[in-house]
């Protein structure tokens, strides 16, 4: 985990290697990796997240970006997800929603974040 200020927010940035997001649980440890860290915004590599988080019958996103949002974390998830959103307009619609609010983002890398936070 690497943490770094952009502008006045802290951003904790998962690394692409690791355990990967795939229940409510994972969800509340990676909370927990964040105390102390003063982190506002948790960057997740798309490559950490399950693929059960991307269908969206599942439920998965829901709780996870619930219990992120609950612990006043924001969520942007980096990375190319273009296959997933190919197979459902509903992940589609989900990601366009996500993307004009405050709490969760789906960008192409942390440069895009930065631009988001900064701009």
């Amino acid at each position: 985990m690497s943490v770094e200020s952009v502008g006045s927010t802290v951003v904790l940035h998962l690394p692409v290697e690791g355990r990967p997001i795939a229940s409510e649980q994972d969800a509340l440890d990676v909370v927990g990796d964040t105390w102390g860290t003063g982190a506002e915004v948790l960057a997740v590599p798309v490559e950490r997240l399950a693929p059960a988080f991307f269908d969206l019958r599942t439920g998965l996103a829901g709780a996870v970006t619930q219990k992120l949002v609950g612990y006043h974390l924001r969520l942007a998830v980096l990375g190319d997800i273009s296959a997933h959103l190919e197979t459902s307009g509903a992940l589609r619609d989900f990601v366009r929603e996500s993307n004009r609010g405050h709490h969760v983002w789906f960008l192409a890398d942390a440069a895009e974040l930065t631009a988001r936070l900064t701009g």
